[in-house]
């Protein structure tokens, strides 16, 4: 550089008060180190002062900067109050802690006039600190893990939706996922209550082939009854019978610690991509589930594993599958209400009223709840079991499941109940033809009202069959009725029976009538 390009250099400084730029810096630092130019000869062809050349020699900065300045701030009178509060906030719960808005809003009463961004700004820069000072690791900072085959698998609810019969309908969708294989499950219900936990356990421990050693949840209140002081949990009853029964140990995450399990996390988030977005639409929500399962099975075979992309999940669920334990019977999972059964024979639940046998009405039975059905109880027997039905309108008043069997009893007494009643509308066609002609005629209702008991006593098709063949005379009467049933009851004769080949006659012998006179004569 010559020394008209320095004066140059040199002339541009005056703008940048004591900061000389990189190339200025680097032929000094070669003259004097290299060249051993002395630094009185420095200052006369550069221009600066010889307390500016020391420095820099000195200091050995090769990049001169700026130094940082502070530049004047309405915040700097609050500084100390809003660092103590800053402090209090971080020692209290994380549910129960002020925003910073708030903190704003709290200085703003104090009499700052700053902006929010000047206090946000504060505040981010103290936690920075606080963590540097701490030495620990920054959000979002997470450590790798790894599984075994068959050890463990993980389990999370998500919200979906899907058009059943019709009807945008909002899902619980319960996501299962090997941890080894990355094999996922995938089965929808309309609820994500115990019941249905548990059946959707059994489904995909079937879909698996196998029960893994350990189970990864979250802290959701089907599992977890309280949370307690680190890894200690009261744990649901009916949950850890369920845990008991397949033989597999729980383990819960830390709360709001949702990395804990990444991996079925994100398996809610791929789901909606890979299965939910352009899914067809479907008769029933057993239909659904069936071709989630088939979706699940198809991508297994399609993906790679994220950790080998040579092989698919489904090469690695093959080898996973041998170090699962063998699925036991399905878990008996119910919840059990006591109920009481009104005047009418029937027992609410979740807005929907269900009948039960007319010997039981005023009478406490007990309801276990299935996944898909309600089984009514009493004195230790099954006395009745309804599919389970769904109401999401809760502005009407439900629907009512009927069983006209359980009626018979009263309209026996109350013949003229049979006109009327609700429950009989749900008669077979063949049943509801004869009512229509026997009601036609004086003391017809009673007439029905017998062959209705008929099925208490015979098989509901063979009565059925028998109505079918009354039907077809131009009057039919109860008679007819048991006239055709008892054909139909009628077993068929056997066929006689023929003796054995080995035993079959070689000789047959002779009928010889005189042997009788003899005996006659041989008398005394």
């Amino acid at each position: 550089m010559t020394s008209g390009q320095i004066k140059k250099q040199v002339g541009r400084l005056d703008a940048y008060i004591g900061v000389i730029d990189v190339a200025l810096l680097s032929v000094i630092r070669r003259w004097h180190f290299r060249e051993g130019m002395p630094i009185r000869e420095i200052t006369r062809r550069t221009g600066l002062s010889r307390n500016t050349v020391r420095k820099y020699l000195a200091s050995g900065v090769v990049e001169p900067r700026y130094p940082n300045r502070k530049s004047p701030s309405k915040l700097d009178d609050y500084e100390l109050t809003l660092t103590s509060w800053l402090f209090r906030e971080s020692r209290r719960h994380r549910k129960q802690r002020k925003t910073v808005r708030q903190l704003h809003s709290d200085l703003v009463q104090l009499g700052y006039t700053g902006s929010y961004d000047r206090v946000a700004a504060f505040a981010r820069a103290w936690r920075q600190e606080q963590q540097d000072a701490k030495k620990t690791a920054a959000k979002n900072t997470f450590v790798p893990l790894a599984f075994s085959p068959g050890e463990a698998f993980q389990f999370d609810w998500s919200e979906d939706y899907a058009t059943i019969n019709g009807v945008n309908t909002k899902l619980q969708v319960a996501h299962f996922k090997l941890s080894n294989s990355r094999a996922f499950f995938l089965r929808a219900y309309l609820l994500q209550s115990h019941e249905m936990l548990f059946d959707a356990h059994y489904h995909a421990f079937q879909a698996f082939g196998g029960v893994p050693e350990r189970g990864i949840y979250d802290n959701m209140k089907t599992a977890v009854d309280k949370v307690r002081r680190g890894k200690q949990r009261d744990v649901n009853k009916r949950f850890a019978a369920m845990v008991s029964h397949y033989l597999f140990e729980a383990e819960f995450c830390n709360p709001a610690a949702g990395w804990e399990k990444g991996q079925i996390e994100k398996n809610v988030l791929d789901a909606r991509r890979r299965v939910w977005q352009g899914a067809a639409s479907f008769k029933t929500l057993a239909d659904l589930n069936q071709w989630l399962k088939q979706r699940c099975v198809e991508l297994w075979r399609k993906l790679p594993h994220p950790e080998d992309k040579r092989r698919t999940i489904g090469d690695y669920w093959q080898a996973e599958r041998g170090c699962l334990m063998e699925v036991p019977a399905a878990f008996d999972g119910f919840v059990e209400f006591n109920k009481r059964v009104s005047s009418t024979c029937l027992i609410a639940h979740e807005h929907n009223r269900y009948s039960v046998p007319a010997s039981f009405a005023n009478r406490p039975v007990s309801l276990r709840v299935y996944a898909d059905r309600l089984v009514v109880v009493a004195e230790a027997n099954v006395v009745a079991v309804h599919e389970r039905v769904f109401t999401r309108d809760h502005s009407t008043s439900g629907r009512t499941v009927y069983d006209w069997r359980h009626y018979l009893s009263v309209v026996q007494r109350k013949p003229g109940a049979l006109r009327n009643g609700a429950p009989f509308n749900e008669l077979p066609d063949s049943f509801r033809q004869l009512q229509a002609k026997l009601l036609k005629y004086p003391g017809g209702d009673r007439e029905m009202v017998d062959v209705l008991a008929l099925v208490l006593l015979h098989n509901e098709h063979l009565v059925e069959q028998a109505i079918a063949e009354a039907l077809k005379v131009e009057r039919p009467s109860k008679q007819h009725v048991l006239n055709c049933l008892s054909r139909l009851s009628d077993e068929p004769r056997p066929q006689p029976s023929l003796p054995p080949p080995a035993l079959k006659l070689v000789t047959e012998p002779v009928a010889d009538t005189h042997r009788y006179d003899r005996l006659r004569r041989s008398k005394p």
